[in-house]
Formats: structure tokens, C-alpha cells, sequence
């Protein structure tokens, strides 16, 4: 007990569940389906449960859980983690509010699971969520996540799983203020070997003013998941619901800002990628990614003005945005190959295609360029080639006509005669001069050309704004 008194190892789940349980504000209900009762387990193994935990659920048979929170189509979803959260949260303060209500902030645990099962193959992930009042008759804020367990044994992943819920708990409870912070620590007493977090929302009047698009960039950062993704409606996405059965088409680039140019390309591959027999009368989704790498400001630091200056520009443009911390397209490729069934293409400029062709870029790998190649090109996926042409008196220049170092130019060829490559030829021929480099500096140098090399509500948004230093003409 002196060591948990003294502050000592508060990152040890032991002393985590310790505190809440002697903590005498927070009073409610921990909800698990599939799994096991891995996150009570905690609170009654470390004593003191009492005053913690009002009721704890396990309704794993679906009519039960059906009779509990309502039907749902799905049992590891979002929804019927929402349903459970709710209904736990309301009936705390129904049955306890009139005895406890002044002295007790009410919360709602809950987790909706599969792990391995016992012939294994399964993807084993889950919905997890703390509902809670940060004060006597607060109103409630909420914390939702999507885990998955990459443990082999499932007993390995349910305990992962215990770990992490303990880690949400604690953070809802004491640093909810923090949500950085919430956020490196839920990795506490595990590794990222073990368990991914790609999606986790803050809602409620206690993350008022977080952004939940920073939050998905922090997850990204601090290494629990690879990717974050949300819509054109600013609300961040669970990347596995969004890409299942889609056939996906993304566009890699740093958007700062977007310019004509990047809606061309999508727009002009679009009518290739749908027209692709393997693609047609299949829903696609068009993707705009960044890397990390193109986020990084001088150093390791990622600005996060800028960041949200880009992902404001492309909601305007109506895009649903992936940030990824996969540098090599490979990794890109693999992980959308992962998530749907249905083919895959990516667009990018000549410049970009000469650039993948450079070996030191493929020199992680033990076997280099071919080795990065055979990953990017399994299942039939292919690139989409936008030309380039930087001024009206320059050559145009497309996938048909690129030349690489003359040992590669013989893989180059290959790739081409099998298909890996389509040409652009439905382009824009107007806009080819435009750079965001350019708008860029225009920008800076108060010359508004700038405008018309933007979509007009790109244009808009930068001037309302003030996005990368603008300033309107007249003002210093």
C-alpha cells in the first residue's frame, strides 16, 4: 500500500485498478461480451471493488445481449457498444442517482470482443468505451476505441485486453484533461506488438475542445496504430468498416495545399480504375493519403496546425483522408490488401513513379527493389500515372516515355508489358504547370494568381482561415 500511496509504478496495472477502487467518486458498471471478464478481473483481484464497481455484466449469449441492449446485426460493432453504454450509464443514474448522486460520479464500462477462437483464423479485434461523469451530476463524456489483439494464444489477448481497459479506465478518471497523455499511456504494460488502437473518439463536455482528428494523428505517432483515417464530415473512422468490400483508390501526396493538379489525378485514374472489368459496378472509395514523413516540420515534430490546415482543405474538397505511417508503398498496399478483398490501385505523378524506382529507397529490405516490387504488385494492383509538364515550353512528359538507371530499365519495361502501369492520358492539359510549392510561395508573396490554382473552396478556407500565412492585401 506505501508504494501505491507514494505515486510509485502508477503505470503497473495493479496500482492502476488499485487507485480507482480506493478512490471513492467513481461508482458504475463494467459490461464485457466475448473474451472473458477480463476487465473486472482486475478490480475485484485488487481488492476494494466495492466502492468501484456497482455491477458487473456478461451477456454473452446473444439473445441475452439482445434482451439487454437491444437486437443488433452485429455483435463487435461500434453500434452495440454504443447500445451497452448507454443503457449501463442511464440505468446507474436511474437506480443509484437519488442515493449516490451527490457524492459519486456515474460511469459505464464497457467492451464487445472476439479473440481467437479454437480453431483460430479469426480476426480478433473489439470495440471498447468508458461512459462517465467527471463530476456529481455531470453531464456524461465518453471515450470509445477500436482494439485489436495480435497476440497468437488467446489467453494472451484476453489478458492484453484486461490491461487496456484498465489503462482506459485511468485515464478517463485522471486524465481526462489530458488526452495526449490518456492516449501514450494506454500501452502501459503492454507493447505494441501486442495490441492496436486504430480508431478512438472523445466525446462529451470534457473533450469539448478536443479535435478528434489530433487524437488519430496521435495514435499514429505514438506507434499504436499505422493508420487514422476520417471522412469529408471531419469525423474520425474506423479504417477496417470503411475499406471492407470496396474496391480503393488512393492518392498519395502532401496536399499543402490541395491544387487542381491532385483533384485531377483522382478524378482522371477514377474513370480508368472503374472502367478496370475486376473493378466495375463495385462501390470504390477514393482515398487522399498523407505519411507521416510529409508531416514531419523540421526534426521529428509534427506541426498540427498545418496538419489540420490540410485535413480542413481536403474535407472542403470533400475527401476522405488516410494518414498513414507507412512510408514504403508496399506496407500501404499490404495493409488495404488486408482489409478488402476487392483490387487496388494507387495514383501517383511521374515524378513519384521515377522516385519508386531509386534503390536506396528500397534498401531496408533484404532483398531490395525486388523484393519491395513483389510485394507492391501482388494482386493484380497498379499504379496510375499522372503526366507531368512544368511550363508550357517543356516536354511533356508521361509513364510511356520515363527512363530509369539502364540496370532497372528492363524491370521497368516488364512492369509496364504486364500492366502494372496506366497512363493518364485523360488529364487536364491546362493545369499541368501547377505546383502546390508554387501556390505556396505565391501565397507568402501576397500575389493572388494563387487562386486559380486552387479549387475554389480551397481558395475560401485558406483566406478565411489565414492558412499557411496568408494575410488578406492591405494588412501587415
Amino acid at each position: 500500500m506505501t508504494e501505491f500511496i507514494t505515486g510509485a509504478h502508477e503505470s503497473d496495472t495493479h496500482q492502476k485498478a488499485l487507485r480507482i477502487n480506493l478512490d471513492p467518486r467513481w461508482y458504475g458498471t463494467i459490461a464485457e461480451i466475448g473474451a472473458g471478464q477480463e476487465v473486472v478481473r482486475w478490480f475485484f483481484r485488487v481488492g476494494g471493488a466495492a466502492g468501484t464497481v456497482a455491477k458487473s455484466v456478461s451477456a454473452y449469449d446473444m439473445a441475452v445481449s439482445d434482451a439487454e441492449y437491444g437486437k443488433a446485426d452485429r455483435y463487435v460493432s461500434a453500434g452495440r457498444l454504443q447500445g451497452m453504454l448507454d443503457t449501463e450509464f442511464q440505468l446507474n443514474v436511474e437506480r443509484l442517482g437519488h442515493k449516490r448522486g451527490d457524492e459519486n460520479c456515474f460511469f459505464a464500462f464497457a467492451d464487445t470482443v472476439v479473440a481467437r477462437s479454437f480453431r483460430g483464423g479469426n480476426e480478433c479485434h473489439g470495440w471498447m468505451g468508458v461512459k462517465f461523469q467527471a463530476q456529481p451530476h455531470d453531464e456524461p463524456s465518453q471515450i470509445v476505441m477500436h482494439v485489436r489483439m495480435l497476440d497468437v494464444e488467446a489467453w494472451l489477448q484476453q489478458e492484453a485486453l484486461g490491461i487496456v481497459g484498465v489503462n482506459l479506465l485511468y485515464g478517463a478518471f485522471f486524465q481526462h484533461h489530458e488526452p495526449d497523455k490518456l492516449i501514450e499511456n494506454l500501452l502501459d504494460r503492454l507493447t505494441t506488438g501486442r495490441v492496436e488502437i486504430d480508431m478512438i473518439q472523445f466525446r462529451g463536455i470534457e473533450f469539448r475542445r478536443v479535435d478528434n482528428r489530433l487524437m488519430a494523428l496521435k495514435l499514429v505517432q505514438v506507434g499504436l496504430s499505422g493508420v487514422a483515417m476520417f471522412g469529408p464530415d471531419r469525423e474520425v473512422l474506423q479504417p477496417s468498416e470503411i475499406l471492407r468490400k470496396k474496391a480503393i483508390l488512393v492518392e498519395r501526396g502532401s496536399f499543402r495545399p490541395p491544387t487542381h493538379v491532385n483533384i485531377d489525378m483522382l478524378a482522371s485514374a477514377h474513370a480508368k480504375f472503374e472502367a478496370d472489368p475486376a473493378v466495375a459496378g463495385k462501390p470504390v472509395l477514393e482515398l487522399t493519403e498523407i505519411t507521416m514523413r510529409n508531416l514531419l516540420a523540421g526534426g521529428e515534430q509534427v506541426d498540427r496546425r498545418d496538419f489540420l490546415a490540410r485535413a480542413e482543405l481536403l474535407s472542403a474538397c470533400g475527401m476522405t483522408v488516410l494518414i498513414t505511417d507507412y512510408f514504403d508503398y508496399y506496407r500501404l498496399a499490404a495493409y488495404l490488401s488486408e482489409r478488402t478483398t476487392e483490387r487496388i490501385g494507387i495514383v501517383m505523378g511521374v515524378p513519384s513513379l521515377i522516385d519508386l524506382f531509386d534503390e536506396k529507397n528500397h534498401a531496408q529490405l533484404q532483398g531490395g527493389i525486388l523484393e519491395s516490387f513483389g510485394r507492391l504488385f501482388k494482386n493484380d494492383l497498379k499504379l496510375y500515372v499522372y503526366p507531368v509538364q512544368p511550363s508550357p515550353e517543356d516536354e511533356l512528359k508521361t509513364v510511356d516515355d520515363i527512363k530509369v538507371r539502364p540496370e532497372l530499365q528492363p524491370l521497368y519495361d516488364y512492369l509496364a508489358g504486364r500492366g502494372s502501369f496506366v497512363h493518364l492520358d485523360n488529364y487536364r492539359p491546362e493545369i499541368l504547370p501547377i505546383f502546390s510549392r508554387d501556390v505556396l510561395r505565391r501565397i507568402a508573396a501576397n500575389d493572388d494568381s494563387w487562386e486559380s490554382m486552387v479549387p475554389p473552396d480551397v481558395a475560401e478556407l485558406i483566406k478565411r482561415r489565414a492558412f499557411f500565412g496568408y494575410t488578406e492585401p492591405g494588412r501587415d
